[in-house]
């Protein structure tokens, strides 16, 4: 057969085109033969494999002994947690770490977890689960916000169900409580236990919640009945123990959370008598959670945490305590001028979402919420009827403002509240680090705005302890106000549905070849006329 030739018999080709010619005729052939394209690809995959084999041999050497121990197989090496494997040209990219499917969590509770959109967990739980799972007790400490809550939720309701809890946990009609959880206040009590409720009923447990200033009787009749999960505060539950209604004999898990306030408000003795309700030690779980770790309640860790608790505080020793998500501000204001400058302050930085205004006193709460449109007030001399109301249209967005004391303060979890205004520089800076931390929740961001009158106020020990490094600014002036209605205009005519255009379009042309203005100026025109707080 006669051999092909890449040139014609009469022309003289320079050996070295010939060579890089022959060499594209092989590449172009390999890229169309079937064959030879999966034989290309199942070379990549063995070199693939024996990449990540060479690394499993590297991990081998670190983790193994001369005598011949187990391997340590969890570790992975750096390289190997970033490899992307393609398949058919596309890339698998690798799970997120903190990913609920990645943990011991029962297919109920990942149900419910999806239903609320969390597909992965925050630091501080993934950092917690298995721990508590496990059976250790544990003190935890992280910024607020960072969803302290589930951090003891999810693995306690997994113990009760499939973990270690499960085989001695009573059921059946006037069963003693297994779960035992102590807050500061009725919102956070009522908050804690709606996550129980939902998650709890999820894997066939019940809760009650119990605190002061609600009916005695119903929590009376459902702690009687029998429940598997018990949350109040620390004066009403002290209350249903000395009449009887609560039987610690069989407790599996008691819960501190938000402890630094709690023992602050007061609760030290209720506490500690609660506490001591539990004969034998060794067989309850304890678990203290809060944003802050003062000595004094550490003392309590020590006294009545096992001496072989875990401690995972993901804050430590790091300068900023406050959140990293929020923009920290402060503005000089007399008391007169409040009234005058707050609307300013939530027109400019509010973005037309929640808004809380904190004050010292029940009484300037009444007067803000009064001057306010819309706003609502939240306090202790409120009923708690009311007060839930009220917390619940917050929520809802049936209203915008709320103007609290210091009741609203800790652990209050509404994710989308986007400003915070102090109304003057707290007692303390843990009071500072957990007002400005109802914004800036769950990933989001916020702006925390601390009001002060420069001639008795000073900052520099909230700035110096917290970490914090104020933005100062002066009170908004009349184009800082437009400004900020314009981006929200703005932001409200984007999500308009692209179907209206064709019928206002001849007219929006008509106005920009006879007005003699840019489109620019006339969309500058526009933003102001659809923006009602400024006045053209």
């Amino acid at each position: 057969m006669p051999s092909l030739s890449l040139t014609s018999n009469n022309s003289a080709v320079d050996p070295k085109k010939e060579k890089k010619m022959k060499k594209k005729i092989v590449l172009e052939t390999q890229e169309t033969d079937p064959l030879m394209v999966s034989s290309k690809k199942e070379k990549k995959k063995e070199k693939r494999k024996a990449v990540e084999f060479d690394d499993d041999d590297e991990e081998r050497s670190e983790t193994s002994s001369e005598l011949g121990e187990p391997v340590n197989l969890k570790k992975k090496s750096k390289k190997a947690k970033v490899v992307e494997e393609e398949e058919d040209g596309e890339e698998v990219k690798a799970e997120d770490p903190n990913a609920v499917t990645r943990f011991r969590i029962s297919e109920p509770l990942r149900e419910a977890l999806k239903k609320r959109g969390i597909e992965a967990l925050f630091p501080i739980q993934a950092r917690t689960f298995e721990d508590i799972l496990n059976g250790c007790d544990l003190v935890g400490r992280a910024r607020t916000g960072q969803g302290k809550t589930l951090a003891f939720v999810l693995p306690i309701l997994e113990s009760l169900v499939n973990g270690p809890a499960k085989a001695s946990r009573k059921t059946g009609y006037g069963r003693p409580p297994s779960v035992l959880v102590l807050l500061p206040t009725r919102e956070l009590a009522t908050q804690v236990f709606e996550d129980f409720k939902v998650y709890g009923g999820a894997v066939g447990l019940n809760s009650c919640c119990v605190y002061g200033g609600a009916s005695y009787q119903p929590q009376e009749f459902a702690l009687k009945r029998g429940v598997d999960i018990v949350v109040g505060t620390p004066g009403r539950i002290k209350d249903h123990i000395e009449k009887g209604n609560i039987d610690l004999s069989l407790l599996k898990f008691r819960v501190l959370d938000e402890s630094d306030e709690m023992l602050r408000m007061g609760f030290v003795e209720d506490v500690e008598l609660i506490l001591g309700k539990v004969e034998d030690v060794r067989k309850v779980q304890t678990l203290l959670f809060s944003a802050t770790l003062p000595d004094w309640v550490k003392n309590i860790s020590s006294r009545f945490l096992k001496p072989t608790k875990k401690t995972i505080d993901l804050v430590g020793n790091e300068k900023m305590k406050a959140s990293t998500n929020v923009r920290h501000i402060v503005l000089p204001c007399s008391t007169a001028a409040m009234p005058q400058v707050i609307p300013d302050v939530i027109s400019c930085y509010g973005s037309g979402g929640r808004t809380i205004i904190f004050t010292e006193k029940r009484e300037s709460a009444n007067e803000l919420a009064g001057l306010l449109p819309g706003a609502r007030a939240l306090h202790g001399e409120i009923q708690q009827s009311k007060r839930e109301v009220t917390l619940s249209g917050f929520r809802s967005g049936k209203f915008l403002t709320l103007v609290a004391t210091n009741v609203a303060a800790r652990g209050l979890d509404i994710n989308d509240v986007q400003l915070i205004i102090q109304c003057e520089p707290p007692n303390d800076v843990e009071a500072y680090i957990h007002r400005s931390g109802r914004t800036g929740r769950a990933g989001n961001s916020g702006v925390a705005v601390m009001l002060y009158d420069p001639r008795r106020s000073n900052i520099s020990k909230i700035q110096r302890e917290s970490g914090v490094k104020f933005e100062h600014i002066t009170a908004p002036r009349a184009e800082d106000i437009a400004k900020a209605a314009g981006v929200g205009a703005a932001e409200t005519i984007t999500q308009v549905s692209d179907s209206v255009i064709p019928a206002f379009k001849s007219a929006a042309e008509n106005l920009l070849s006879t007005s003699g203005l840019s489109a620019v100026e006339l969309l500058a025109k526009a933003l102001a006329k659809a923006t009602v707080s400024y006045v053209c």
